[in-house]
């Protein structure tokens, strides 16, 4: 069993085998338990940044272990005694060579090098003729690594070498990743704070099965932290100035929920809780989890006498005690927000718990509107699992008014990954000026709708104009080496031998059952050079599994913090962009670049921001798309709205694309296709050449029988009426359901009430009548019919102008 579980995980995860590679141990590791630390007692993972570095220290016998997770990336290590002097032997590794990469990156202005700037003052350490340890010169292969053992207590210096990666290039930065094992082990070592966001004027613990109160200034935060995961915490904050006056006003979750029009708010513009009178009290600036619970009590005395366990300590009475020096009355039930808590609602109407989804160190921060009385508890349940049986401490740090947060949610790209908080795009210091209505995409902030426009209007300038929009988040990966073009032809569904230079292709990604893995592009810039765009991050690491296991020659290495993108669509987006792209004579002309084509210019003239132009689109209408290396993006952007100006162009939000690529028949993942769906059902059966392809591909035997024997099929819908149908609305005929809507709006331009529906095969033929069911899909019924899709320009003429 356990030798099965480990080849499970090495082929599986990067990250689980990297872990197993390293420290095999004797029985299996709490890694399927949610909450839990993945890591041994002793051992410590690191991540170094692409471009970037870390300090880590080490005792006599640690042992450090570098593992390059896509290959193809240096890795430069400086060593330091006691006493600040270079020497790289105390590794174990004897070498001359000179640091390089660490004194260069300390010219940068990078987060990285004022952190290794200074850690170095600190410990007066100097640069000046220092060696250093390379590692993984030349074509190492993803996952490889080299081990070190400390002689005695160093400081190490680990960098990740490289720069700004060129558009028409294939060489990103990219990270590292560092395990150190300890050769001293606590027994029962204490959990590890996560460090402070700033210098905090407040630490409270609080311990396990207990509450604590403080007091909170107007403007300060609040982090509330889970020390060792799949701990509760109830909080409650009254207005200081409402409790002096001898008036009790507090956070009340009905108003919250009625004003914020969710469950419990997030970071982004619905962020604020509030209390009875409306007013708001706490703003959600930042949450790495994601799941809490706003319609429960604090845990009671009367629910534990319920369920067989009188005297229980109970989160009720510890808020109480703990709020009594303030002069707040004591309660039978407290009313609170319950963070970290996992509960939901059932299709029975049945509220129901589970272990939290909080990991060690996952934290909510909050800014406090007004001067606070506050309580946190750490809550003592230990009969279910609301605190994954185990109850354990909170931890939380109060932050002076001064400082400045992002607002950001934590974003995994994996299950076992480190948390990644939103982050800007480089576009965004422009569209921030026009909007502040944003969404959290994949890990970056977009904007939904711009303050002088609005959705409708954003969608019109697109059909009749021209508009820009911001698509950074799309995940960009190189793939090159000898093995690159077989890699893609047996990972892609499409024919890759068969793209051109210059050229690019729409494709599915299937597994092995012929479910989609992603859809997204690839361009082709060389011989054995490709770029993959698609949705997801795990298409990067899946193409490297299939690569190692396939034994082709080939990297793919991660870009998208290397290139970030806008759009410019509609029929006014060749004239604006005329204006702005200069290409070289080997290039094409922007004019010149047909459907799935791409150039290589820049901006201006011959000395201009470099910048790769393809013409593609997700609108529908003729468009391109613009890619450049962050750094540039502001001047990219600024020389399209200059230029545009005069075409009367506006900026596009989310709202307005969703309408344009609905009525265009453009897929979504999550709505028209996930890994139980196969292109053919998806509606985009084009993608899977099964008679000019002959090569195998990943997911060929299934999609032969799946598509001789297909269930459902993509279908558009033309509804009755007015009333828009919704993601996941049931499609009737009679009692039986035969579909599901996958995507749905109401077309602007045709007037006409339209959907994407996932259908029975039985029922798909054009003009079948059907009907969409509301409410509880029977009591009320929108009647439609089906039809061809895409509704706008069935024939692709548009982006073909």
């Amino acid at each position: 069993m356990w030798v099965n579980l480990v080849s499970h995980y090495r082929k599986h995860s990067a990250h689980y085998s990297q872990y197993f590679e390293m420290n095999m141990p004797d029985i299996l590791p709490r890694v399927l338990q949610p909450g839990l630390r993945l890591l041994p007692a002793g051992t410590e993972r690191y991540r170094v940044r692409g471009g970037g570095a870390a300090v880590i220290p080490l005792s006599a016998g640690d042992k450090l272990r570098v593992i390059d997770c896509e290959g193809r990336q240096t890795c430069e290590i400086a060593v330091f005694d006691r006493s600040g002097e270079s020497s790289a032997d105390l590794l174990g590794v004897e070498t001359k060579a000179r640091a390089v990469a660490i004194p260069s990156l300390l010219h940068t202005r990078t987060d990285d090098a004022q952190a290794v700037s200074a850690a170095l003052r600190r410990r007066n350490i100097s640069l000046e003729n220092a060696n250093a340890i390379r590692l993984f010169e030349g074509d190492s292969l993803a996952g490889e690594q080299q081990g070190f053992t400390a002689e005695q207590d160093v400081i190490c210096i680990v960098a990740a070498p490289g720069g700004p990666m060129a558009v028409d290039s294939h060489n990103p930065p990219t990270d590292l990743v560092l395990f150190v094992e300890r050769a001293i082990v606590e027994e029962n070592p204490s959990p590890v704070l996560p460090d402070p966001l700033a210098e905090p004027r407040l630490d409270i613990r609080v311990d396990r099965c207990t509450a604590r109160s403080y007091e909170v200034y107007a403007g300060e935060y609040i982090q509330i932290i889970d020390v060792e995961g799949r701990e509760c915490s109830d909080f409650q904050a009254f207005n200081r100035g409402g409790l002096d006056r001898g008036i009790e006003r507090c956070l009340n979750a009905t108003t919250t929920r009625t004003l914020m029009g969710a469950a419990y708010p997030g970071p982004g513009l619905f962020a604020k809780f509030y209390d009875m009178d409306m007013q708001p009290m706490v703003e959600v600036v930042r949450d790495t989890v994601g799941r809490h619970d706003t319609f429960n009590l604090a845990c009671t005395a009367k629910y534990y006498d319920d369920m067989g366990y009188p005297g229980h300590v109970n989160c009720t009475d510890n808020f109480n005690y703990v709020l009594q020096p303030f002069g707040v009355n004591p309660r039978r039930g407290w009313e609170a927000i319950n963070f970290f808590y996992n509960t939901n609602l059932d299709d029975n109407n049945q509220l129901y718990l589970d272990e939290p989804w909080s990991r060690p160190g996952d934290y909510v921060l909050l800014k406090a509107y007004t001067d606070l009385v506050c309580a946190s508890s750490a809550c003592p349940c230990d009969i279910d699992a609301a605190n994954g049986w185990n109850p354990t401490d909170i931890h939380v740090r109060i932050y002076p008014a001064k400082n400045i947060f992002s607002k950001a949610i934590a974003y995994r790209m994996t299950t076992d990954a480190e948390p990644e908080l939103t982050k800007e795009t480089a576009f965004h210091s422009r569209t921030s000026k026009l909007t502040r209505n944003f969404s959290e995409y994949r890990g970056y902030w977009l904007a939904n709708t711009y303050n002088s426009y609005g959705a409708i209007d954003e969608y019109w300038a697109c059909r009749e104009r021209a508009v820009i929009l911001d698509l950074s988040p799309l995940r960009k990966f190189e793939v090159t080496g000898p093995d690159a073009e077989a890699l893609l032809q047996w990972t892609m569904t499409r024919n890759i031998r068969r793209l051109s230079l210059g050229q690019v292709v729409y494709t599915a990604m299937c597994y092995d059952t012929g479910g989609m893995l992603d859809d997204g592009t690839v361009f082709r810039l060389g011989a054995d050079a490709f770029r993959w765009v698609g949705g997801d991050d795990y298409s990067g690491i899946w193409l490297r599994q299939q690569a190692e296991e396939k034994g082709f020659r080939a990297w793919v290495k991660s870009s998208t913090e290397q290139l970030h993108n806008i759009a410019v669509q509609g029929p006014s987006s060749r004239n604006i962009l005329n204006q702005v792209i200069w290409t070289p004579p080997a290039q094409p002309a922007l004019e010149e670049i047909a459907w799935f084509r791409f150039t290589i210019g820049r901006v201006g003239d011959f000395d201009g921001i470099p910048v790769v132009v393809s013409r593609t689109g997700y609108t529908g209408e003729l468009g391109y798309e613009i890619w450049c290396h962050p750094r540039h993006a502001t001047g990219v952007w600024d020389a399209i709205w200059q230029a545009g100006k005069s075409y009367d162009m506006v900026p596009l939000g989310l709202e307005a694309l969703d309408m344009l690529r609905i009525e265009s028949g453009l897929i979504l993942y999550g709505a028209e296709f996930c890994d139980q769906t196969d292109p053919f059902e998806a509606g985009i059966g084009f993608t899977v050449p099964l008679k000019t392809k002959e090569e195998d591909f990943v997911g060929r035997e299934a999609l032969i029988r799946r598509k001789a024997h297909p269930q459902k099929k993509l279908v558009g819908l033309e509804l009755a009426g007015e009333e828009p149908g919704a993601s996941g609305d049931c499609v009737h005929v009679g009692r039986q359901q035969v579909g599901e809507i996958t995507s749905a709006t109401r077309s602007p331009i045709l007037r006409k009430n339209i959907a994407l529906c996932r259908m029975a095969v039985e029922h798909a033929a054009a003009d079948t009548a059907v009907e969409v069911g509301k409410m509880d899909g029977h009591q009320k019924r929108i009647p439609a019919r089906v039809v061809p899709f895409p509704f706008y320009d069935p024939e692709k003429q548009r982006p073909r102008m």
